[in-house]
């Protein structure tokens, strides 16, 4: 299985306050949506709630040590799962698909970091404030394959060296 992490970052590694993303570009959420379309995604509860919906088409597994916490609808179009850690997270996805997005925040990062196989990143060309950040991404550990300038921000792909 793939474990890809799917980030917006500043140029200071900042990913947000803990509530909110620092940038939004329209660009990089439908890349976002597409991107991770039909693939199941792993995500804190606090970063669920940021989202503010159940994304559709795609098996959103959300990590959380209090389970009342996540409410699931009642509906059909919502296929979505919980966990009360990364590593039940990820084999639950494992058991749908052989690629996963792990969507941050910045602890469910840190815990994953270790199974990521690549980080699909959207750079952002600006510091940001905030106390949720993205582990340093570790040239001796990652290795640049791909980088799509778009002016405010660079969509980056990297892979853990072997």
């Amino acid at each position: 299985m793939a474990v890809i992490a799917i980030a917006i970052v500043a140029r200071n590694g900042v990913l947000g306050d803990g509530e909110a993303q620092p940038f939004e570009f329209a660009e990089d959420w439908a890349r976002y949506k597409r991107v991770t379309l039909g693939h199941p995604m792993i995500m804190g509860r606090a970063t669920h709630d940021a989202i503010g919906r159940w994304l559709p088409g795609r098996t959103t597994i959300v990590v959380t040590r209090n389970l009342d916490r996540v409410e699931i609808p009642d509906d059909p179009r919502v296929d979505a799962r919980v966990a009360t850690s990364v590593e039940e997270a990820l084999a639950l996805a494992q058991e749908l698909d052989d690629t996963v997005y792990v969507a941050g925040g910045g602890e469910i990062y840190r815990q994953a970091w270790d199974s990521l196989d690549e980080l699909d990143l959207t750079e952002v060309h600006a510091d940001a404030e905030g106390s949720v950040t993205l582990p340093d991404v570790d040239p001796a550990v990652w290795e640049e394959y791909r980088r799509d300038p778009r002016g405010e921000f660079d969509f980056v792909g990297y892979r853990r060296r072997q």
